[in-house]
């Protein structure tokens, strides 16, 4: 417990943990007004002034707070060899300096000096399906029926239990919200989607789709949201309901169901991204989900499908590359796909003319083929202008405008990469065989 403390410009004496440091009243301000040792100096907190004179106590661990308290003055962070990493953390999140202490132990996210951080073994080797990063450096990992949370020191929280009912996809609402979707199993009406804590693995919400007014149910793909608090996923319902449901993450009720119009596959959609420059979705069917790969760009403003493309009716020397994942480039122009051979190809949203422009130029590199029961296909990223790309066992990053193969990730024996995902000022990568997901980070720029 902190008793009242100082607010001045001169010195301040605290004891921590029986250990007497003296700093600052401007070393104290430089923690921000949202952290505990800024709120000391806040008068609308403390409104009894200073006592030049007074000793104010804080019951916590004295070693901590001398590497904090030299990360406020110096601006960098030195731990010494004795204290645990998951220590300081602790007692950098009382104080509110956790974002702090991260801030200077990361350099800027940049694909080219990643360097791999830790390699985290799961539960159950092979039933990894999907990693997804959090807001605060942690991430999740689907595994069958479960999603294993992990906060961003790589500590494993409650996990989330659908009672088996496979997941198909889970998102981060925020930090500390998980949107989880699953799959209805055969006679039982357990699929689709619900807010869960990521803190304590509970049941928050559950988003039902009603048609006519007639609740539901359905077994959802993939999940997006956009900058107005709108939740979407791709719906299949029992009675053919195929579309784009849509909830306010607010209130947790439905507030559109784009149905699927002919020739163009909604409700089994795998990928959806948000576009914020144009105000549309994009949802993404494809290969091996379906036969042939279909992408669309929604308007749910006009209800419009306003641009779309398939590789059905391809030529004949190219109908043997389906894409199998797809991602719209950071300046929202295009779209890039990659198909089963790592080829990497681009289609032009200003257009709905012409198919992809396969680059030969930015050809994964070449890596050492893994022998895996289940193939892993590439998947697609963007970061801060970059482009990533998962390949059998390594991550590929392009940079640049013409997407130049700039740089390689690879470190785990896990087996294939079957996900990855970028946030945080992370990349998580999760490998099929043994369930192993790497975590690689920037290392601060060295000083000169």
């Amino acid at each position: 417990m902190c008793t009242p403390a100082a607010g001045s410009r001169g010195r301040v004496r605290l004891n921590v943990g029986g250990r007497v440091f003296e700093t600052t009243a401007a070393t104290l301000a430089a923690a921000g007004r949202d952290s505990m040792l800024g709120a000391m100096l806040d008068a609308s907190w403390n409104a009894s002034g200073v006592d030049a004179d007074a000793e104010y106590f804080i019951d916590r661990d004295p070693a901590c707070f001398a590497v904090l308290l030299d990360l406020l003055r110096t601006g960098d962070l030195h731990v010494p060899p004795h204290i645990p990493e998951g220590v300081l953390c602790r007692e950098a999140l009382y104080y509110g300096l956790l974002d702090r202490v991260r801030a200077a132990r990361w350099g800027e996210f940049d694909g080219d000096r990643l360097r791999l951080a830790a390699s985290v073994p799961g539960r159950s080797p092979g039933d990894g399906t999907a990693v997804r990063a959090a807001p605060d450096g942690g991430c999740c990992v689907a595994h069958g029926g479960a999603v294993r949370v992990y906060n961003w020191m790589l500590e494993e929280r409650r996990p989330v239990h659908l009672d088996h009912a496979p997941v198909n996809d889970a998102a981060y609402l925020d930090a500390s919200t998980l949107l989880v979707a699953a799959r209805e199993r055969s006679g039982r009406r357990d699929g689709g989607v619900a807010a869960f804590s990521a803190l304590t693995g509970e049941m928050r919400h559950r988003f039902r789709v009603a048609h006519g007014r007639q609740a539901r149910s359905f077994t959802p793909g993939a999940l997006a949201f956009d900058q107005h608090c709108k939740i979407f996923a791709s719906c299949k319902g029992r009675l053919n309901e195929y579309g784009i449901g849509v909830w306010d993450c607010t209130t947790g009720e439905q507030t559109d169901f784009f149905y699927e119009p002919p020739a163009c596959a909604l409700g089994e959609a795998d990928q959806l991204q948000w576009l914020d420059g144009t105000d549309t979705l994009m949802a993404a069917t494809m290969f091996p989900r379906t036969d042939s790969s279909f992408i669309s760009l929604l308007d749910f403003r006009g209800r419009d499908v306003v641009w779309s493309w398939s590789d059905v009716g391809t030529p004949a020397s190219l109908e043997d590359k389906h894409a199998v994942h797809a991602i719209v480039m950071e300046d929202g122009r295009s779209v890039c796909v990659v198909n089963q051979y790592d080829d990497l190809g681009f289609l032009d949203l200003r257009s709905n003319a012409g198919g992809v422009r396969w680059r030969s130029g930015s050809k994964l590199m070449s890596r050492k083929k893994v022998h895996t029961e289940e193939t892993c296909y590439p998947k697609l990223a963007t970061h801060g202008g970059q482009l990533f790309a998962s390949t059998n066992d390594a991550i590929s990053v392009f940079s640049g405008p013409d997407h130049a193969l700039t740089s390689t990730l690879r470190a785990s024996d896990g087996g294939a990469i079957c996900d990855f995902s970028i946030g945080g000022d992370r990349l998580f990568a999760l490998h099929n065989e043994e369930n192993v997901f790497d975590v690689w980070e920037t290392p601060p720029l060295p000083i000169i």
